[in-house]
């Protein structure tokens, strides 16, 4: 059975991850709590909120905030600042090769290589997400009316995919063949680098969230249904002609969904608190968190994929050991 260890956290659970082996939670209250249960501990960071956050993949957490702060924390408490820009929200951040970063904040974003230098990249209209390519120093900038990618390591002109709408957050697909869009209105758009091929993925009702990618690449769960709805990845057009597989049907809206590392099985979070395992072959499915009315806000599996770090939008959050 699951063994689930939950804290009652106080504020909006921006991220729930691993720091290394160690669980970490980013509150909206500009804290940062480490571990789960009676050793947990909490480390003040920002002067305001933490509007995002992500696991560097050297054992510690960066955080941006509205103080215009980005910060790396560790498990041991030390807050290293590595970026200021005052009077500017930062609420966009990226984790890139080599220790690198990108952090935006309005119409402007910002590389930092991994010997400190920064440069800055402009854009027209306000920016909605950035992302590295998962091989090589590229930057995708979502914005209205599609994405820019940028080489930051060499001049030259930018490359524009284009479409009609605002685009909010941007991912790369693992092997690095497409680029994939959640937009304002309910749904995703992506295209095929190779050719520009698009990919208009609807049928929401409500916008997409969160999205996460599975091993290897195959598919694109995504949050915004009553469903986590699975898009194919692996065949010669991605997802194009091909029905999405459904998985976790229930009457709550999925808030949040992640991937494991190596399997083919989604963690699904609803609206309603719930959260369950799914099976992508057969939508077979596991309970791991009884529904409370807490909407979930972030998920995520450890490097293993024993365990599950959650986070609420009211405060409940912990971790959940399906390892027994």
């Amino acid at each position: 059975m699951p063994d689930l260890v939950q804290d009652a956290l106080e504020g909006f659970v921006v991220t729930a991850a691993f720091a290394g082996n160690t669980p970490v939670f980013a509150l909206g209250d500009g804290t940062v709590r480490f571990g789960s249960g009676a050793a947990q501990r909490a480390v003040s960071v920002h002067k305001g909120a933490i509007l995002v956050a992500r696991p560097d993949g050297a054992g510690a957490i960066l955080t941006a905030g509205d103080d215009g702060r980005v910060c790396r924390v560790t498990p041991d408490g030390a807050v290293t600042e590595i970026a200021a820009r005052p009077r500017k929200w930062i609420d966009r951040l990226a984790v890139g090769p080599g220790g690198a970063i990108a952090f935006a904040s309005g119409r402007t974003a910002w590389v930092r290589f991994p010997d400190g230098k920064e440069k800055t990249f402009e854009h027209a209209r306000a920016i909605g997400g950035v992302a590295f390519a998962p091989k090589g120093m590229r930057l995708a900038a979502s914005r209205y009316d599609g994405v820019t990618l940028w080489w930051p390591s060499a001049e030259g002109a930018p490359q524009d995919l284009v479409w009609k709408g605002m685009h909010l957050d941007v991912t790369f697909s693992p092997d690095g063949r497409y680029v994939v869009t959640t937009m304002q209105e309910n749904a995703l758009h992506g295209w095929r680098l190779a050719d520009g091929k698009h990919m208009r993925m609807t049928g929401y009702p409500s916008k997409v969230r969160m999205v996460s990618w599975s091993a290897k690449g195959r598919y694109l769960a995504t949050a915004g249904a009553q469903a986590a709805v699975v898009w194919p990845f692996h065949f010669k057009d991605g997802p194009m002609g091909r029905a999405p597989l459904e998985l976790g049907f229930r009457s709550g809206l999925v808030t949040a969904v992640a991937c494991h590392p190596t399997d083919e099985v989604a963690v699904i979070g609803y609206s309603d608190g719930a959260v369950l395992a799914s099976r992508f072959a057969d939508d077979a499915r596991v309970s791991l968190r009884e529904p409370d009315g807490a909407a979930i806000s972030a998920l995520s599996w450890d490097a293993s994929g024993a365990r599950i770090a959650f986070g609420t939008e009211t405060g409940p959050a912990g971790v959940i050991d399906i390892s027994e």
